[in-house]
């Protein structure tokens, strides 16, 4: 599998909703929905977009857990515009199913994607760029053994 690189903000501003329902607040909302999701994704070195009952999703986290990899769930169902946030990832990803899982600011995939690289000794690799990248003295939330 290869990553996908993530689109910048710039792609992201430039999203709108086609159709005579879009409304300049829906534009403004998802304009700041998409700057919400990029900031998270470029503030942490993991982040797995999920909802609190998928089995996919706590898969996903529990082998983060089990590396000892800090990572930022954000918790879609716990979210008023969830859905609004499943249809950015799906504009940014090319899915919108969760879990939506990003590494060092690349999209990775979902659970079994992650499994995957892992498996093949990509993984951890991927988190090491990152605190490399972030510097060992930073306050981000991504930290190994």
């Amino acid at each position: 599998m290869a990553l996908k690189a993530l689109p910048r903000l710039s792609l992201l501003r430039g999203w709108r909703r086609m159709g005579n329902s879009t409304s300049a607040t829906t534009d403004f909302s998802n304009t700041a929905t998409a700057n919400q999701i990029e900031r998270t994704i470029s503030d942490n070195c993991v982040v797995i977009f999920s909802k609190t009952t998928c089995s996919y999703c706590n898969m996903a986290k529990k082998l983060f857990e089990d590396m000892n990899v800090n990572y930022t769930a954000i918790e879609l169902d716990m979210y008023e515009n969830g859905s609004q946030f499943q249809d950015i990832l799906h504009q940014m990803t090319g899915g919108r199913t969760v879990p939506r899982i990003f590494i060092n600011g690349t999209f990775v995939g979902g659970a079994t994607d992650t499994q995957r690289l892992h498996r093949e000794g990509k993984l951890l690799p991927l988190v090491h760029q990152c605190l490399l990248r972030r510097g060992r003295n930073s306050e981000q939330p991504c930290s190994l053994p």
